[in-house]
Parts: structure tokens; sequence; C-alpha cells
């Protein structure tokens, strides 16, 4: 039997975000984050290169509290492989160009043993970047107790409503835990030609702000806690939200945990677009960071 550690590499730094750990100026690279909010929170979503996301990024993970934090849980979509399922990696490290995050192999056993994950390959780990984009955010924000935490990465595809709701039921009771972060990678509206979607009404004004209206309209109902309204509003404006899914999952999680009387709220902290459109020729994509809080 071999004791071969098996890394993840940064398949997308240098592209995506710099292959440097060090790299003043440059917006590549997570800047130093400000202390976390009051409260336990628990979600950050987002992920693109840094140069159209990364400020928007930073307000999510500034409300994480490394001195709690033990395990943080990476719930991605999957963009290259077809999934109905969760899968998880088949690795020991993840590489980041600030240092080696570790994959928690205790709870990757006990989220195996249920019987509801695949596997995915290395190519398709390496592939993939909805996980990776959040791996030098998530090092920034632990790098004063790096030697103190460990991740689970988590690859979902594309979910039926009762399958969110069972992986929903699986990690509420992670999340019930306060030593347990969730980060939920997603960007928001996907507009454009090359998109193959290209919503406007008409009556916003221009289409960055139907863009915006439509977005906003989304995030309010996630704010609502409510994966019944999410998956209906998807459903009417088929909004090109690409982690709908490990939202819906999120959302279900959630939903089990108030069934005890936990007490939650999300808030957004910050909306941006990485081009504002004018005419139908145009593209754009657009980011959200929140908080999800435990009081």
């Amino acid at each position: 039997m071999s004791n071969r550690v098996v890394c993840r590499e940064a398949s997308h730094a240098g592209s995506w975000y710099t292959a440097s750990g060090r790299a003043p100026g440059r917006p590549a690279l997570p800047p130093p984050l400000p202390g976390p909010a009051p409260g336990r929170p628990r979600s950050a979503a987002r992920h693109a290169g840094y140069t159209y996301c990364g400020s928007c990024a930073a307000h999510a993970y500034k409300q994480v509290d490394p001195s709690i934090t033990r395990r943080i849980f990476i719930l991605g979509p999957s963009h290259h492989v077809p999934l109905s399922r969760c899968a998880l990696s088949s690795v020991d490290i993840y590489r980041t160009p600030l240092y080696d995050l570790r994959i928690d192999q205790k709870i990757y056993g006990e989220l195996w043993k249920t019987g509801m994950f695949e596997r995915m390959s290395l190519q398709t780990d390496e592939d993939e970047h909805s996980i990776e984009m959040h791996l030098p955010y998530t090092a920034k924000a632990m790098e004063s107790h790096k030697d103190e935490f460990t991740i689970i990465p988590v690859l979902v595809g594309a979910l039926s409503e009762s399958k969110e709701q069972e992986f929903g039921k699986l990690f509420s009771k992670y999340l019930a835990d306060p030593s347990n972060l969730f980060v939920v990678s997603s960007d928001f509206c996907h507009w454009g030609q090359r998109f193959r979607y290209s919503y406007y009404d008409e009556s916003q004004g221009e289409i960055y702000r139907s863009i915006e209206h439509l977005d906003k309209m989304g995030m309010s109902i996630i704010e609502q806690l409510d994966p019944v309204s999410f998956s209906n509003y998807l459903k009417k404006y088929h909004n090109t939200i690409c982690g709908r899914h490990p939202i819906g999952v999120l959302l279900n999680a959630i939903t089990e945990l108030q069934k005890n009387g936990m007490n939650m709220s999300f808030s957004f902290l910050n909306y941006a677009q990485s081009s504002q459109c004018r005419n139908w020729q145009d593209s754009s994509v657009s980011y959200a960071a929140g908080a999800l809080t435990v009081h």
C-alpha cells in the first residue's frame, strides 16, 4: 500500500491569477483582508479571474474568523464534466501560490461512506476552476492559522431539487458546527450571445441595469433562505447562475437547521459586473459576495 501524497497543482495560476505568492500592487492575488465581522459567518460566493471579481470576493472573505475556523467546505459547480451527484477529490493536497492546503480525509471518509458521492479524476479536478479560484483567498484569510485547518472540496453536479434536499440534509450537521466554514462558489448572470442568454427588461433602462435588476431579484430570494422560491425564480427567468446547485444545497442545509430552531441570516455584501452591457453585441458576467451568519 502506497503512502505517496497526491497533489493537485494550481492549474489556473498564471492565467486566471498570478502564479507568484508575492505580487505587490497587482490585483491577481487576494490583498490583505480586514478583520472579521461580528457573528459567526459561514459562507462566501463567486468565482472568476481575479481581475474581474477579486475585489468583490474580498468582501466575503473579510468575514472569516481564522481563530475559530478549523474546516473549510468549498462547494463549486462542475463546468466541464456531466455530473448528476457530487464528487470528491482523489488527491491529498491542493497547491496554491501561497502554501499547500490539506484535504480533511476524516470528513472525506464520512462523506464517502454515505454512498452519495463520486470520485473526480485528477484531470477533472485540475480542469475545473470553480473550487480553485477560492483556494488563494482561503489561504490568505487563514494565513495566521495556516497549520490549523483543513479543506473539504466538493464538486457539485446538476442536481435535481430532491438531490439538493438530500445533500442539504447531509451537509446541515457540518454547517451547524461553528468551527466549519462553508464557501459556496458561484458567479451570477452570464449575459450575451456567447452565453446564449439575453433576457432584457426594457423598463429597467439600459441592458446592464436590467441584468442588475434580475440578479438582485435572485439575491433577494437567496437572502430569504427559501430554496423553493429560488428554484421557482430560476425556472421563471433561467438566470445563468452557474453555482445555482451549490446555492441550492446550502439553502436546503439552512432549511434543515431552521427546523431545529437555529437562527440564521444571509446578507449580500457586494455586487459587480465585468462590464456594462449596452447593446446586443456586448457580454458580461455578474459577481456577488455574501455571508451567512448564525446568531
